[in-house]
């Protein structure tokens, strides 16, 4: 077996790939994943605890992405940044970038609706440590 590199992989390729990681790590928490043929309501994978009451509807994205099209949907968004895997309410990830980012005042969210990042800011990522997705064996 050889290991693959993430840079060669088209972009459905790399969408399988990140939904199979986080996946995994969810498992740890007792999740089982369900990966959707399309957005549906805006989520690309279910959730499902070992409860049986909780199930998140999740936005799964490469980079940290907020979207006013995600306000108010009761979406989780799971990205992840330099390797780690983070998974959030949107809207309370909207609430942090405003508390510690210019985001919301950018071109991009006020004309686009939108904005992602690669490398958020030291402050944001402390805000949204308790968020971060660790291995348990």
């Amino acid at each position: 077996m050889t290991p693959i590199k993430y840079s060669d992989l088209n972009s459905k390729q790399k969408e399988i790939y990140n939904f199979q990681k986080v996946a995994a790590l969810l498992a740890d928490y007792g999740f089982n994943c369900i990966k959707l043929a399309d957005d549906w309501q805006g989520a690309d994978f279910l959730a499902y605890h070992m409860d049986g009451i909780s199930t998140l509807r999740v936005q799964l994205k490469s980079r940290l992405s907020i979207a006013k099209k995600y306000e108010g949907k009761e979406l989780h968004m799971a990205f992840p940044v330099k390797g780690i895997w983070y998974l959030i309410s949107h809207d309370k990830l909207v609430e942090l970038v405003s508390q510690h980012c210019d985001w919301l005042k950018t071109d991009s969210w006020i004309n686009k609706g939108a904005y992602t990042s690669a490398a958020p800011s030291k402050a944001l990522l402390k805000a949204i440590d308790a968020s971060r997705l660790q291995a348990h064996l």
